[in-house]
């Protein structure tokens, strides 16, 4: 029994408590159907009066006098000289039951007025879900547009009745099992037509778009809305092919580029958008128009994929042209677009599209920085000694690997896409890294290496510490200075100087963590076996006697996990690998480390990638994936297991370069040297090895410390950066003496709660005195306060303007960043667009800053909206 038969039988009953008949004329026939399902209670029967004989039922009363009977016809009450059962109808009461006033009732209306109207959608309400989803959307209040909006709303099964989430929800339609099919209209669209909805549809959207169109389709409103959106949004004429698509109200237009952003920032339908608007760009012939436009005129544009693709070409080329002459325009327009919707990273996850788009950005902003970088070292590279070489290499010089990685990293992310977008840029970098800079640093580095006073034959750097010195200096001295209860020590294998620093970026960036780098001269040769035994505590480190060449430490083999563990014990210490303190989680962690006060962690992943042929291409992804798990270890150790004293460090560094060497990187020796131990490509040990002009060599007493005589070997180096063989791979290299592979990072990282360890984020606030909105393009200008630092980090925001918590405009993502002391730098522009309506003068709207991912408030300003001063002009 639904709401109107209880109503109707609530009613009945009330009637029969005081009378005997009751008659019911339902000249309509609207309760014909459920008469006879009434549940009107006992003694009571119903008689139908157009059914059955007059005098039959005046009988019937007569000879059950203590019956009650509800006397039910569908015929007019009859005239007075022609009812027979007049005397009955003079004592007995009538019941009206008009459906129409019991659904304007059960729905909450309070307008009689609109009768008409419901009887009209009486198809629409003849079901109670239907009717049970339209109450909760419904205000006493509504008339019949609101009406036809809600319906809509209730067929497409949408939260909010508004008219720009009807359009979308509709429009979305139009994507069906992650395919565009735009010429076939939605199951929604077909419910709509059969509620007779459709003539109110098309009513809502001239109403709000001033969409007005003879013959009116789906695909055509949704094309007009995009072209309109890309027409609004871009800063030079639009191309003439586009022109007759674009809605013509240009006040109401606005509302267009509001519900396209408002799509576009709806994760649930990211997806629609992409193939719709894709689909949109396809069948104008989107792409060719866009050829010549520069990436400042389509800058504020977001509604295509398309306009990403030529911005991203646009800034590829100038940086093939120009090089770092265009830096500066280059990062600010990547800033802007990253903080749009085709390329921001807090929206990655939702396609590969993103992702890739995201990561072209990074491959031309590393480009062009690294351009920039070589262009200032145009005039070549020089040391004047071995200490100025380390310091210009630790201060500068590494951004070069660095920069180089970042590149090949982001570009490794573009590949699967199968775009060809930064193939020449490819070529750009490749040429100014290994054509240029390791050429250039290896000349200059060999003249601080070699001859009598060089560094290859005293192996010591002012101010920087030798490997072999590390557990006496920085971990002994720590511990027994008292400062620390233990001391935790991070190895990972390769992990280069370069990568140090940015970890040192990222760590500085947590609450309560400092992170300090510096640097080691690592042993030579640079490899894993003596530097793993240098980083040991130990009295002395020898080669073992003999052909296999063994690295002991204090009389005993390094080599594996339980031999460190050994000599560990003997200075109360422990050795471990990160995989298995990682799953050991905090209390069996705990356990492990127990009393112990030093802690050594294996980390292995460069390395393990990097030294084989078929994995060595993953070099760089090797090394992100090391950032991210050195990051999450260094938190547990610090977090979990009670470590306020973490040291991160390497074995040795790297060489790598993503192009395929040629024989001119080769220095092949016609045959090893008598005396040969052990050859690989960038270092071969022995004993007793005869002197050789064209390579580096030395004797690992000098360069490790080993034991002098039968301890030591001697080693012969490739100069620069070749290699003596390629077998088994050859981009990814360590062994011999370049900057890479010797200059090991040191990185002190403590707990601490200084008010100086805390990190926030940047504050920011609205430029300008005047508060008052008069156009539906406004422009407004947020400042952040201060610079960003180390502690203070950069912050994200969605800005829009709002009526209480009602969006009414579109909203735009601003990231705050800059570094500058200079107040005028920090200035970010962004404009916001008003969606048409009327709006109170006196009333406070609010332009409302959130952070991007916490949600949190950061900013709310007054703001007065009179729309009607620029509707006048």
């Amino acid at each position: 029994m639904d709401v109107n038969e209880r109503r109707v039988v609530d009613s009945l009953r009330s009637l029969f408590a005081t009378e005997q008949v009751v008659f019911w004329c339902d000249t309509d026939s609207q309760f014909t159907i459920t008469l006879e399902s009434l549940e009107l209670g006992d003694g009571i029967e119903i008689v139908r009066l157009d059914q059955s004989p007059v005098l039959a039922v005046k009988r019937q009363l007569e000879q059950q006098p203590e019956t009650r009977f509800l006397l039910y016809s569908t015929y007019p009450e009859p005239d007075a000289t022609a009812d027979w059962l007049l005397d009955v109808r003079l004592r007995a009461k009538s019941f009206r039951a008009d459906l129409t006033t019991l659904l304007i009732e059960d729905l909450g209306l309070t307008s009689l007025t609109l009768a008409p109207y419901i009887r009209a959608r009486s198809k629409f309400l003849g079901a109670e879900t239907r009717r049970g989803r339209l109450k909760r959307l419904i205000a006493p209040g509504n008339g019949e547009a609101e009406l036809d909006r809600k319906m809509m709303a209730v067929l497409l099964r949408s939260d909010e009745s508004d008219a720009l989430s009807i359009t979308q929800k509709l429009l979305q339609g139009l994507w069906v099992e992650g395919q565009a099919t735009i010429g076939a209209p939605p199951k929604a669209w077909t419910e709509l037509q059969g509620y007779e909805l459709e003539p109110a549809f098309w009513e809502l959207m001239r109403r709000t778009f001033g969409y007005d169109n003879d013959e009116p389709t789906l695909a055509d409103l949704l094309l007009r809305l995009l072209v309109t959106d890309f027409a609004r949004a871009i800063g030079t004429e639009v191309p003439q092919p586009l022109r007759h698509l674009m809605l013509d109200n240009t006040q109401l237009a606005g509302n267009a580029a509001i519900l396209a952003a408002r799509w576009r920032g709806d994760l649930r339908g990211h997806a629609a958008y992409a193939d719709l608007s894709a689909a949109v760009a396809d069948t104008v012939g989107l792409r060719p128009l866009l050829a010549d436009l520069t990436a400042e005129e389509l800058l504020e544009c977001m509604t295509f994929a398309e306009v990403e693709r030529q911005i991203i070409h646009d800034l590829k080329t100038r940086v093939v042209r120009d090089g770092s002459a265009i830096l500066g325009d280059i990062q600010s327009i990547i800033a802007r677009r990253r903080d749009g919707h085709w390329a921001n990273a807090l929206i990655s996850d939702a396609s590969d599209e993103i992702r890739a788009m995201a990561a072209c950005y990074d491959a031309v902003e590393a480009a062009a920085g690294f351009l920039a970088l070589k262009e200032r070292h145009v005039g070549g590279l020089s040391f004047a000694d071995a200490e100025s070489a380390v310091q210009a290499y630790r201060t500068e010089l590494f951004r070069f690997d660095q920069l180089y990685r970042d590149f090949h990293f982001a570009a490794g992310k573009v590949e699967p896409m199968g775009w060809g977008v930064l193939h020449e840029l490819r070529d750009v970098i490749e040429a100014g890294y290994s054509g240029w800079f390791i050429p250039a640093l290896s000349s200059a580095w060999t003249s601080v290496l070699e001859g009598k006073d060089g560094l290859l034959y005293r192996w010591k750097v002012s101010g920087t510490l030798p490997q072999q010195r590390f557990f006496e200096d920085h971990v002994a001295s720590a511990l027994s200075a008292g400062a620390v209860k233990r001391v935790f020590v991070l190895i990972s294998d390769a992990f280069r100087y370069e990568a140090g620093e940015e970890l040192v970026r990222d760590i500085n960036s947590k609450n309560r963590f400092t992170a300090q780098l510096d640097a080691m001269l690592g042993v030579l040769p640079s490899y894993t076996s003596l530097g793993m035994a240098a980083l040991l505590p130990h009295q002395r480190i020898e080669y073992k006697t003999g052909a296999n060449l063994d690295v002991l430490v204090d009389g005993q083999s390094t080599a594996t996990l339980e031999s460190r563990n050994a000599q560990l014990a003997r200075y109360d210490g422990i050795a471990v690998r990160a995989t298995d303190l990682l799953e050991l989680g905090k209390n069996k962690g705990r356990e492990l480390v127990g009393e112990h006060r030093v802690i050594y962690v294996y980390h292995d992943l460069i390395d393990m990638l990097g030294d084989k042929q078929g994995t060595e291409g993953k070099t760089f992804e090797a090394v992100a994936d090391t950032l991210t798990e050195l990051n999450r270890l260094i938190s547990h150790i610090i977090n979990n297991l009670n470590g306020s004293m973490v040291l991160v460090t390497a074995d040795h560094g790297f060489l790598y370069q993503e192009s395929a060497l040629d024989e001119a990187s080769k220095s092949a020796l016609a045959e090893k040297p008598p005396g040969t131990l052990h050859a690989k490509k960038r270092y071969l040990i022995g004993r007793d090895l005869p002197g050789n002009d064209k390579v580096w060599q030395g004797n690992t007493a000098l360069t490790t410390g080993t034991t002098p005589g039968e301890g030591s070997v001697d080693f012969w180096l490739p100069k620069g950066a070749m290699r003596f063989h390629f077998a088994g791979g050859a981009r990814f290299v360590h062994g011999s003496a370049m900057p890479q592979e010797v200059i090991v990072p040191l990185i002190t990282v403590r707990e601490s709660e200084n008010d100086k360890a805390r990190t926030r984020p940047v504050e920011i606030t609205l430029m300008g005195v005047s508060n008052k909105v008069v156009t539906n393009t406004q422009r407004f200008e947020l400042i952040q306060t201060e610079a960003v630092s180390n502690r203070v980090l950069p912050r994200t925001v969605r800005v829009s303007i709002r009526d209480g918590e009602t969006p009414i405009s579109d909203e735009q993502v601003v990231t705050f960043d800059s570094t500058s002391s200079v107040l005028g730098e920090r200035i970010k522009p962004l404009i916001l667009t008003i969606r048409s309506g009327s709006y109170d003068r006196q009333k406070d709207y609010h332009l409302v800053a959130r952070d991007a991912q916490s949600k949190v408030e950061v900013l709310r300003v007054p703001l007065k909206i009179d729309l009607a001063f620029s509707n006048d002009f």
